[in-house]
């Protein structure tokens, strides 16, 4: 389906197409970028890169992490749910938000070395059965 505008140009129909700028909203994502960048600072004192975190980090790694996040999460919730919410609860809703991105991201990487894994036996199996002829 193609969309015509007053203008006479024309595009395709949106439904099929990822809308992130009504999926993400620019507030969460900076008051994340505002702990992400906090949180570059090191304990000796070094400041590690922004996506220092891509490198990899294990599965279960996060998978601690994010639960004990969580936990600070619910116990401020209950603690607090008739006060404004409180700075505590919007580091530990980012944190369990890294984690739960970084777990992704991993699980990502290793579906995709899995898919470039099949795709170059693919590869190998053509290349073998040309040479065969």
């Amino acid at each position: 389906m193609v969309r015509t505008f007053n203008s006479g140009a024309t595009r395709d129909d949106i439904a099929d197409k990822l809308d992130y700028e009504g999926f993400l909203t620019p507030d969460v994502l900076r008051r994340y970028a505002q702990y992400m960048n906090k949180h570059r600072l090191q304990s000796d004192g070094k400041l590690r890169d922004s996506d220092n975190w891509q490198k990899g980090i294990p599965i279960d790694v996060y998978m601690k992490s994010k639960f004990r996040h969580f936990m600070d999460t619910w116990a401020n919730y209950r603690l607090n749910m008739h006060l404004p919410v409180s700075a505590i609860l919007e580091e530990s809703l980012c944190a369990e938000l890294f984690n739960t991105m970084g777990m992704l991201f991993e699980i990502l990487k290793l579906k995709r070395d899995e898919g470039d894994k099949e795709h170059k036996k693919y590869i190998e199996r053509i290349f073998m059965e040309e040479n065969d002829k």
